[in-house]
């Protein structure tokens, strides 16, 4: 008999929302999502631009904006709600525990100050290490990410490196505190199908090799097919369905998944297809949501759409039904509502 792998809890948010205040408006970024994260597990999270993923992450390690507030939820890393915690207390999980890959290298990176003194800043403010130990041990990060003479690197400004070497620099800064979590958030825009390819290996051979759990944002579902674990789709601040990876390829449930699923360029030889496109535009997220915010651009849609917010719920008649959840009323295998 078989002994079954036991799953370590990592990370668990519930009901989270945040908001923007601006000044005459309030922008409904993140609405009440809950989700999980295993020890060592790669999570990942997709949806077009301004659905809520980004903000969702900032919130959980709270480097949010000024006019952003979290309005409600818990976060629990390790146990602990991290909303209850001392900004101290948060700016050592932040800088120690949880690690996080920003979206843009150049920007992330201090144009004015070498990668050396960047990445050991870290090590030495969090974990108190002597600056020759800090440096021994980034050079053997540099290595790790797949910097050659990275001792040489080291001594160098961000504008002489590549857009791939600079991208690979953040995920060896990320890495820096030996991190339980890693969070990428769109670790390959900008760079070459190339240069993404190298990035996306890199990081899967960080979770194999150190066991760190990861999520991984990004819009492009084609990028993560054979990579992460398990995938949580977001829109307009909700998630609206969540699978393990096969099964979500394999069986989308929701209407907005297979929406994106079909605008992935497919290559059939000399055949072609019509690309596939979502009709209309993300709704207004300045208005309170009061129904299914995909109604509007939903084919399947049916009157108590427009008028009630689905729940995201299990689906329980298939095999993946422990992880399967969808938010939408209508059954898309049977045609009719929920």
């Amino acid at each position: 008999m078989t002994k079954e792998k036991t799953v370590e809890r990592i990370l668990e948010v519930e009901n989270l929302k945040t908001t923007f205040n601006l000044r005459k408006s309030k922008v409904h970024a993140v609405n009440g999502t809950t989700f999980h994260l295993d020890k060592g597990e790669m999570l990942g999270v997709v949806g077009e631009s301004g659905c809520g993923k980004s903000v969702s992450m900032l919130s959980i390690i709270n480097l949010l904006p000024p006019a952003a507030r979290i309005e409600s939820g818990t976060i629990k890393f390790d146990g602990r709600d991290l909303r209850k915690i001392s900004a101290k207390e948060m700016r050592k999980v932040r800088g120690d525990r949880i690690g996080m890959i920003f979206q843009d290298p150049m920007t992330s990176l201090n144009p004015v100050v070498k990668i050396g003194v960047q990445m050991t800043e870290a090590l030495i403010h969090h974990q108190g290490m002597a600056k020759k130990e800090a440096y021994d041990k980034c050079a053997d990060l540099l290595d790790l990410v797949g910097i050659s003479n990275s001792r040489e690197r080291l001594n160098e400004f961000p504008h002489q490196l590549s857009g791939g070497m600079r991208q690979r620099v953040m995920i060896a800064m990320a890495l820096a505190c030996d991190p339980e979590i890693l969070i990428a958030d769109e670790p390959t825009t900008a760079l070459d199908v190339t240069i993404q390819a190298q990035i996306v290996e890199v990081i899967r051979e960080i979770r194999d090799r150190l066991n760190t759990a990861i999520i991984l944002i990004t819009h492009d579902l084609g990028l993560i097919a054979g990579m992460v674990d398990r995938i949580v789709v977001m829109y307009s601040g909700f998630i609206v369905e969540e699978a393990l990876v096969d099964e979500l390829y394999e069986n989308p449930r929701h209407p907005y998944t297979r929406g994106l699923l079909s605008s992935i360029p497919k290559l059939r030889g000399e055949e072609t297809r019509r690309l596939h496109s979502i009709d209309g535009a993300p709704p207004d997220l300045t208005v309170a949501p009061t129904s299914c915010p995909f109604a509007p651009r939903c084919g399947f849609a049916i009157e108590r759409c427009r008028e009630e917010n689905p729940m995201l719920r299990d689906i329980l008649d298939g095999p993946m039904d422990a992880v399967h959840r969808i938010a939408c009323w209508v059954d898309l295998e049977k045609g009719s509502a929920k």
